[in-house]
């Protein structure tokens, strides 16, 4: 059997096998709620504590100020919609982009439908927002910024250092969904000036069905979920103990290994970007050439579209994706791509490949082997290709 080359990342990652076994006696062994305050209790809620403490020392933070969720898209909806009613009093202006993923951009349509006025800023042609922008849009009624850290289709990294600064001094509430940022690039709270963070723990090799929102002290938020005490009891219900273990045991690794994980993926990343450009004609990189995650290749090809380009990369054993894996049943081009200026035509022939760990050289040089000739064969029938149309 022909070895499948994953290189859908950005979608998920595989679960490390030393965050697993260390997640394994929580569902056997250990398995006490870390409410109980018997012994049994007393040890899972030490082993909870120690996942938070790993997870604020890896973005700088406090322990007290990591809360445990379910994911990234609950962190986000968390953040932006708890913040906001609690400060609805001061307005109920919010300020976001154009390009957010869509826990954040259906949460502000939400809010919207319940009379707050959201300013989704454009970006430019590489996908970044103008931190002047976010500066202008500030009125006296903002209560909340929030701006990804990093695009999770074009790779795209934000200014969120100047962002944060603007925030701190206008005294804007300022959140960011660093969900593909974490464990793909260095990350400090404190030098972001960031008030709330997301993210979640199968992007970067821990399991799904956990994340975390960062909440700085002092920071005004409301219940996401009531009940019990758990997490400073803003967050309701028996905490998930082996995925809470394996999210932080993931994080330690993921910054431990960052500058060797760095190093690997932007040579591989760059080697796939300048073959694929040399390769194939009309085709196109999405996102910023060098500000962009170190393992994300995106790029649009003319005249084909990016569901068959998928199912003929998948019979090579290629696994890719034409965008955000949480919108790959529609039909409809990606609103980042729109955003960032490409006609519906060419938005349609993207190809996202976001590149893991366990990739090689031999890998890149098996999808530039296969690729070209893929595109090729796809033009040749499709009757958008000029050569077609005569």
């Amino acid at each position: 059997m022909n070895k499948i080359i994953y290189m859908d990342n950005a979608a998920t990652t595989a679960t490390r096998p030393e965050v697993l076994e260390k997640m394994l006696p929580y569902f056997t062994e250990h398995y006490g709620n870390p409410s109980s305050i018997h012994s049994v209790g007393r040890d899972a809620r030490k082993a909870v504590e120690k996942a938070r403490r790993q997870v604020a020392e890896a973005i700088g933070a406090e322990p007290r100020e990591i809360y445990f969720t379910a994911g990234g898209s609950e962190s986000d909806n968390w953040a932006i919609r708890c913040a906001s009613a609690a400060l609805e009093k001061k307005g109920k202006h919010i300020i976001t982009t154009a390009i957010e993923h869509h826990a954040v951009l259906h949460t502000c349509a939400a809010l919207e439908k319940k009379g707050y006025r959201v300013t989704y800023l454009p970006v430019d042609g590489d996908g970044r927002v103008d931190p002047e922008d976010v500066r202008k849009a500030i009125c006296d009624d903002t209560v909340l910024i929030t701006v990804m850290a990093a695009n999770n289709e074009i790779g795209t990294l934000e200014p969120i250092k100047e962002i944060g600064q603007i925030a701190k001094e206008t005294g804007v509430l300022f959140h960011t969904d660093a969900v593909q940022a974490v464990g793909a690039i260095p990350i400090d709270v404190n030098d972001w000036n960031v008030d709330m963070l997301s993210m979640s723990g199968h992007k970067f090799h821990g399991p799904k069905g956990i994340g975390v929102l960062y909440i700085r002290k002092g920071v005004k938020i409301g219940n996401l979920i009531y009940g019990g005490a758990q997490e400073r009891g803003l967050r309701a219900g028996t905490e998930n103990l082996p995925a809470i273990v394996g999210i932080g045991e993931a994080i330690e690794i993921a910054v431990k290994e960052l500058p060797e994980y760095t190093a690997k993926m932007t040579s591989l990343r760059d080697q796939l970007i300048d073959g694929i450009l040399a390769e194939i004609p009309e085709c196109r990189l999405n996102g910023h050439r060098t500000l962009r995650l170190p393992a994300n290749c995106n790029v649009s090809i003319r005249y084909i579209e990016g569901e068959s380009l998928l199912m003929r990369l998948d019979l090579a054993g290629i696994e890719g994706s034409s965008g955000s894996a949480c919108t790959s049943g529609s039909l409809d081009p990606s609103h980042v791509l729109l955003a960032i200026g490409l006609p519906h035509e060419i938005a349609h022939g993207s190809l996202r490949l976001s590149l893991g760990t366990e990739n090689t050289q031999q890998d890149v040089e098996k999808v530039l082997k296969e690729l070209p000739g893929i595109v090729k064969n796809l033009r040749s029938m499709s009757p958008l290709t000029p050569e077609n149309l005569k």
